[in-house]
């Protein structure tokens, strides 16, 4: 039988990739106007591993939501509708964190980014993922796996 994944440590190990990430002196220009979060406008979806997806939705059940509902408007699901917001802030995934979109300055170079993308692939292995899932459907398979 195999171990059940320990999520407590995945999640630490998850949250000290993004710490490492904060820390490094790169230049972005996001500005905060959420465009990147319109998925359907700028045409790219964040793509997430187990461990991600995990952080994402447990950071979701915390705001105290019971599903992931992806608006009519192809726009992220934790995205606040009024406010503009991410609901997730601390949570959002490593995509997020490295603006993946044009309007914050295009995605961070992979060479400056390979060896954390690289730990969160190893940890996707280790809680049985077979690679980076679309960001709606892997918060809601792990909130699945959480139940």
């Amino acid at each position: 039988m195999k171990p059940k994944p320990d999520f407590a440590t995945t999640e630490r190990e998850v949250r000290a990739i993004y710490s490492e990430w904060a820390q490094r002196p790169l230049v972005r220009n996001c500005t905060g106007i959420a465009d990147c979060c319109r998925f359907r406008l700028v045409g790219h979806t964040p793509y997430l591993t187990r461990g991600e997806a995990h952080v994402a939705a447990k950071a979701w059940r915390a705001a105290g939501r019971k599903e992931v509902v992806t608006p009519a408007d192809g726009s992220c699901p934790f995205l606040h509708a009024k406010t503009g917001k991410c609901q997730i802030y601390e949570g959002r995934p490593f995509g997020c964190r490295t603006h993946f979109c044009d309007a914050a300055g295009g995605p961070a170079a992979r060479n400056d980014v390979r060896d954390l993308i690289q730990r969160l692939e190893a940890i996707d292995l280790m809680l049985g993922g077979n690679g980076a899932v679309n960001l709606p459907t892997a918060v809601r398979e792990a909130m699945t796996r959480m139940k």
